[in-house]
């Protein structure tokens, strides 16, 4: 599968990356000036380079185009004639204004999957729009239930709308392929921010659904289990997850309180979530005696979910994360040794590969437009327009 990624900052490129990591040539097309905003993100850099930049973009070949030169249009033009899929996530329209958009290229590509990623999707009242992930978080309700009670509206620290609208982009160009395959039709996939967020609301959605009620924040808890959150122990934050009666009685029999099990306050789930207060309170006057690392080991033995709250360092530096696979390292010419995400998925036949640093802007222009059929004096007259930029050697 050969893809173009005409896209930038994050939701494009996650969609972009784990397709390269599935097999795909990603060939990341960037506009000239500047290429992708992201790599302006001056903090954290490493080396000179934009860490999130290496890290979303790792896996993926690079060229650099001016679209709104004449050549450069073209230039981009001759590269979808061989590609399966398109991506871009720049505001509705402006593609279109470029000559770029869906129908121009389905009708000259009638093969060509054509992913757009936008604020709110391409129909509906606010349909067209722009987005961020802020704005989408809190459009979806996000940020209404994130965070404690009684204070001010909270973001989820991740920018989970971008995130989530990448993964569902790439779902839905994988199912487009299947049925390219059988038909050899291309399709339009249209995915947002918005939906992305939407999506997310998982649980709360339902409340809302059966009662008509719209769930508020709860910290660290449920809203429909209790106990479900993070408690104090005596020297570090634990999370446990009762989510059933037979969790939560164990939980009383680790605890040392089997008396709990018949305690009317704590009885069922209803009951615990009717008193939520007072049961956290006195979990915590229990957990308080102990280190987590005892009462870890004592969930375990009993069979019950239960974890440490990890820093993003501790997380990343597991041994159980790198056993996975999920912290790779990759050698970068300008920034040198550099560390990025690995793929949440193993393939038994297929395994995912990332074996290539992000590029630099423009890197592969020339070895791009070669494979296309560009000769070198096509190239050198394209480059010398400033219609396309390669990076020095």
């Amino acid at each position: 599968m050969r893809v173009l990624e005409c896209a930038q900052i994050m939701a494009g490129p996650t969609c972009g990356a784990l397709l390269a990591d599935l097999g795909a040539d990603v060939i990341k097309v960037e506009k000239i000036p500047g290429g992708d905003d992201a790599r302006a993100y001056r903090e954290p850099r490493v080396g000179g380079v934009s860490a999130p930049f290496l890290v979303m973009n790792r896996n993926k070949r690079g060229i650099a185009l001016d679209f709104k030169h004449p050549a450069g249009r073209d230039a981009l033009l001759r590269l979808v004639d061989s590609a399966d899929v398109l991506v871009e996530n720049y505001r509705p329209g402006t593609m279109d204004k470029l000559g770029l958009g869906w129908e121009a290229l389905h009708a000259r590509r009638p093969g060509l999957i054509y992913c757009s990623i936008s604020g709110y999707g391409l129909t509906g009242p606010l349909g067209g729009g722009g987005g961020f992930d802020l704005v989408a978080q809190a459009f979806a309700g996000l940020m209404s239930i994130t965070g404690e009670p009684d204070r001010p509206p909270a973001k989820v620290g991740s920018s989970v709308a971008d995130l989530n609208a990448g993964l569902l982009a790439a779902n839905g160009i994988l199912a487009a392929y299947v049925h390219r395959l059988k038909t050899g039709e291309g399709q339009r996939v249209d995915t947002s921010l918005m939906e992305a967020a939407l999506h997310q609301t998982g649980w709360h959605a339902s409340v809302w659904f059966a009662t008509g009620a719209s769930p508020g924040p709860l910290g660290s808890g449920h809203v429909l289990a209790a106990p479900y959150q993070a408690f104090r122990t005596r020297d570090r934050w634990i999370v446990i997850g009762g989510a059933n009666q037979a969790n939560w009685e164990r939980i009383c029999d680790v605890l040392g309180r089997p008396d709990w099990k018949g305690d009317v306050r704590f009885v069922d789930n209803s009951a615990r979530m009717a008193n939520l207060p007072a049961l956290v309170d006195a979990m915590e006057a229990v957990l308080g005696g102990r280190d987590a690392a005892d009462w870890l080991a004592a969930f375990e033995a009993a069979g019950v979910p239960a974890g440490p709250v990890n820093s993003i360092g501790d997380a990343l530096s597991h041994p159980q994360t790198l056993a996975r696979g999920m912290v790779v390292e990759l050698e970068h010419p300008v920034a040198g040794t550099t560390r990025a995400l690995g793929t949440p998925i193993t393939l038994s036949a297929t395994p995912a590969r990332i074996d290539r640093h992000a590029p630099s802007l423009g890197e592969h222009t020339r070895e791009v437009l070669r494979e296309h059929g560009w000769t070198d004096a096509e190239i050198d007259a394209l480059l010398a327009s400033g219609a396309a930029l390669q990076a020095p050697a």
